[in-house]
C-alpha cells in the first residue's frame, strides 16, 4: 500500500530573556535579550485530516523613554577613548564574575554609535524613538554577524568608569553586562558637554557555517535520531533542486511554498527555520524514525528576512 505524501511545516521558536523594566535610575535603561522574531507555527499533514500547532513565542524589548535632559551642548566626536574604557571594564567584571570576555565588533558598534546620536538629538534616553528600527533590524543593517540573541544599555552619565559602575548597580543592566551567553558588543559613546550617552549593544553570534557544514550537521542529526529509534541509517541522495526549494521558502519569507508542496507530492516532507542545524524542530523525530524510509535528502538555504533579521537557515527535509 502506498504510503500517503506527508509535509510538515515548522517554524524556529526563539525565547529571550524575561522581560526587565528599566531602572529607576535616570542615567540607564537595559533591554532585555531578544532573538529573531518567532511566529505561530503549524504541523500540516497534507492527502491526511491531522493537524497540529505549534505556538511560538516573540519577545520584544520594552520601550521606555526616560526622561532625562542634558545641557545643550553641540556633539563634537565620538568619545572612542571611552568606549574602549567600558569595553574594558565589562570585561573586568565579567572575568571576575566567571562569564567570557566580549569581543569588539566594529557593526554593532556603528549600531551602538548611531542610536547614541538619536538619544543625543532627542536629549533623552530610549531604545526605539519613533521612526527608528527595533534593536534586531539595527543590529543587522550594520553587521555580518548571525545573533540569536540580543541585548542594550543605555546610560547618560559623566565618564565611563562611573557610567560602568552604575550600570553595575543596577539588577537589569548587570544582567546584560554579565551575560554568560553574549559574545560580542558594540559600544557607542558620545558627548554632550559634561556628560557623555552611553549605548552598549550585546549579542550571542552564532558559528559562520558554510552550506556544506549546515547540511552535514543536519545528516548528522537525522542519523542520530535514526538510532536513537533503533532504525537503520537512511541514504543520503540530495535533489538537484533541494536547496533551490529552501530558498524559495526564503524568497518568499514563509513556509511550504508551491516548490516544496510539490516535492510533498511523492515524499515526506519537512520544512522548518533554524538557527542550530544540529538540532531538528519538535516534532520530527516521528516521522524521521519510520521504519518503512529508505532515503533522504538535504536542502539549506541562509538567508535575512523581513522575519528573521538577523539571518536563519531554511531547511527542506525530504524522506523516502
Amino acid at each position: 500500500m502506498r504510503r500517503a505524501p506527508i509535509l510538515l511545516l515548522a517554524f524556529l521558536l526563539l525565547t529571550g530573556a524575561a522581560t526587565v523594566q528599566p531602572s529607576n535610575r535616570l542615567m540607564a535603561t537595559a533591554s532585555p535579550a531578544a532573538g529573531p522574531a518567532g511566529t505561530n507555527g503549524a504541523v500540516e499533514i497534507e492527502g491526511g485530516a491531522a493537524q497540529a500547532a505549534q505556538q511560538g513565542v516573540r519577545q520584544i524589548a520594552t520601550l521606555q523613554p526616560a526622561a532625562v535632559k542634558a545641557p545643550d551642548i553641540p556633539f563634537t566626536d565620538y568619545e572612542f577613548q571611552s568606549e574602549a574604557q567600558l569595553l574594558a571594564l565589562a570585561n573586568q567584571s565579567r572575568r571576575q564574575a566567571g562569564a567570557p570576555p566580549l569581543t569588539l565588533d566594529a557593526g554593532l558598534s556603528q549600531a551602538a554609535r548611531k542610536h547614541a546620536l538619536a538619544m543625543l538629538a532627542a536629549q533623552q534616553l530610549s531604545h526605539q524613538f519613533d521612526g527608528e528600527p527595533s534593536l534586531p533590524i539595527r543590529l543587522a543593517s550594520t553587521t555580518q554577524l548571525q545573533l540569536d540573541q540580543e541585548g542594550e544599555n543605555v546610560a547618560l552619565d559623566y565618564d565611563a568608569q562611573h557610567g560602568h559602575e552604575h550600570l553595575m548597580l543596577s539588577p537589569p543592566h548587570r544582567a546584560n553586562l554579565l551575560n554568560p551567553a553574549y559574545n560580542v558588543i558594540g559600544l557607542g559613546v558620545v558627548r554632550s558637554g559634561d556628560r557623555l550617552y552611553i549605548v552598549q549593544d550585546f549579542g550571542h553570534a552564532l558559528p559562520n557555517y558554510s552550506p556544506a557544514q549546515v547540511k552535514e550537521r543536519i545528516v548528522a542529526a537525522v542519523n542520530q535520531t535514526r538510532q536513537q529509534a533503533g532504525q537503520t541509517d537512511l541514504d543520503r541522495r540530495d535533489l538537484a533542486a533541494a536547496d533551490n526549494d529552501a530558498c524559495s521558502m526564503a524568497q518568499a519569507d514563509k513556509l511550504g511554498t508551491a516548490p516544496v508542496r510539490k516535492l510533498a507530492e511523492r515524499a515526506t516532507v519537512l520544512s522548518y527555520t533554524s538557527l542550530h542545524p544540529e538540532t531538528l524542530p519538535t516534532g520530527a523525530a516521528h516521522a524521521i524514525a519510520t521504519r518503512t524510509l529508505h532515503t533522504f535528502s538535504v536542502g539549506a538555504c541562509y538567508s535575512r528576512t523581513d522575519t528573521y533579521p538577523t539571518g536563519v537557515y531554511w531547511v527542506v527535509l525530504s524522506l523516502e
